[in-house]
């Protein structure tokens, strides 16, 4: 099963860089390809050159080839042209409730291909820095989404979409992954290794604690004491907490790249699914190429990004939404809803390792690495920002981590597991699309904080403080 580049294609865009070496291409697999890759990989679509290659010029033959692979080389083709309807609708006087739905829209096969083409560089730089690339990359829209909404100060934008797109990994993503993969496997028994499972929980516990440290301030504190003296310790103890998340999740990637790289390989049997592994293990774009169209993909998600921060307050307006419904539902939802779909592809062919692989993994790289440098990020613009995410946020996510441990706690799986965390999904889908409540504090410090000392002091001062 050696995956070797055809003659052809070599020759177009390659030049001589073939694998064909069997060692090498599973070495390139299982460093370059996480759980992510293989995710996305099962939403592409086998490419046809042979039009192309009757293409007398080679210039004209290698963009065409490139375009061919990178942008109708996915089943989520059909989404592209709502990239150029929102830069239309923006200088034609769109209403700013289509802009929103054609750039969520557009974001949704971006996401996807910057997948691939983090996968293709993975093969010319080697597993290990592949490993870290892909890992690097594999949440890119969050970040970018996140740090364009705290350059418009629009914290509570940013903390709504982060703790959205974890609820959704955890919850909605592997609730339907497991559902489905139960539906499709009655007469099979369901197994996982719980290795992968336990290292991203003790991470997730320990980002948890750092948003429940700054928030119990605002209970502890008594009503002499002064707001911006608790605010000051807040966002003190969040700075230093987002530095010690940072060493984490570095720590996090050392072990998973390097010293216990074993436990987080995707699974690689050549079972009945695996009709295509072949394609998969060899590069189809050159190394220049894949870098060029990653670094204009990921422009045009910077663009999009901002018509989505810039029409989010008009788009809930119109909607009837809540933003913060809009930020933690719809956002997380869409934005990586190719992600999603290679998850619950994979649990229908029994493959739980990758389905979990790409819900932990993502919920964990989002927690641990996205959380906290926009923290950084925010500290260096002059911006407050603390990991605050009030009481309703934070104990969604608290007992999303505690119900998805229990779930995962014995290594099997069947349908009602799953059912059982998409019902927690609704449940808190439900609770933010009826919150109505406003804002106290529009920049996102400590919002909650006053109300609940507001009622401390109405029901008896100390309560709270004892």
């Amino acid at each position: 099963m050696a995956g070797i580049v055809p003659e052809q294609w070599s020759a177009a865009e390659n030049g001589n860089a073939n694998i064909t070496a069997k060692g090498s291409s599973r070495e390139l697999r299982h460093g370059g390809r996480t759980a992510h890759n293989m995710s996305s990989s099962s939403l592409r679509k086998k490419s046809d050159i042979r039009v192309i290659q009757k293409v007398p010029y080679k210039g004209l033959k290698d963009f065409l080839s490139n375009l061919q692979e990178v942008i109708l080389g996915t089943k989520l083709a059909i989404l592209f042209p709502a990239i150029p309807a929102a830069i239309i609708g923006t200088y034609c006087g769109f209403s700013q409730p289509w802009i929103f739905g054609l750039s969520m829209l557009g974001l949704t096969p971006l996401a996807e291909r910057v997948s691939f083409l983090t996968e293709q560089l993975a093969f010319y730089t080697g597993p290990t820095l592949g490993g870290l690339l892909n890992a690097t990359c594999g949440n890119a829209t969050e970040l970018i989404i996140a740090i364009l909404a705290l350059t418009n100060n629009k914290v509570a934008v940013v903390k709504y979409s982060l703790l959205g797109s974890i609820l959704s990994n955890l919850l909605l993503v592997l609730g339907t992954s497991l559902f489905c993969g139960g539906i499709a496997n009655l007469r099979r028994e369901q197994r996982f290794d719980r290795k992968q499972a336990d290292v991203n929980f003790f991470l997730l516990l320990m980002g948890l604690l750092c948003h429940l440290l700054p928030m119990l301030f605002g209970y502890v504190a008594n009503g002499e004491t002064p707001a911006g003296l608790v605010a000051d310790m807040s966002l003190n103890l969040s700075r230093a907490s987002s530095i010690v998340m940072l060493i984490a999740y570095i720590a996090y990637l050392v072990f998973q790249l390097w010293t216990h790289r074993q436990l987080f390989d995707a699974q690689d049997e050549d079972d009945e699914y695996d009709d295509n592994v072949a394609e998969e293990e060899t590069a189809v774009i050159s190394f220049w190429s894949g870098f060029a169209w990653l670094v204009g993909m990921t422009l045009v998600i910077a663009l999009l990004s901002e018509y989505v921060v810039a029409t989010i307050e008009n788009a809930s307006e119109s909607y009837g939404l809540s933003v913060s419904f809009i930020s933690i539902i719809l956002l997380p939802i869409v934005g990586n809803a190719a992600e999603h779909a290679g998850a619950i592809i994979f649990a229908f062919k029994n493959k739980l390792d990758i389905s979990l692989g790409v819900a932990l993994g993502s919920a964990t790289q989002i927690g641990l690495f996205v959380v906290p440098l926009t923290v950084i990020v925010a500290w260096i613009l002059g911006i407050n920002m603390d990991l605050n995410f009030n009481l309703l946020e934070t104990g969604s996510l608290a007992l999303s981590i505690i119900i998805t441990a229990f779930t995962l706690q014995d290594g099997t799986s069947h349908y009602m597991k799953g059912l059982v965390l998409l019902l927690c999904y609704i449940i808190i889908a439900i609770c933010f699309f009826v919150d109505k409540l406003p804002q106290k504090q529009p920049n996102g410090i400590h919002m909650g904080h006053q109300p609940m000392n507001n009622v401390a002091a109405a029901i008896g001062e100390g309560v709270f403080s004892s």
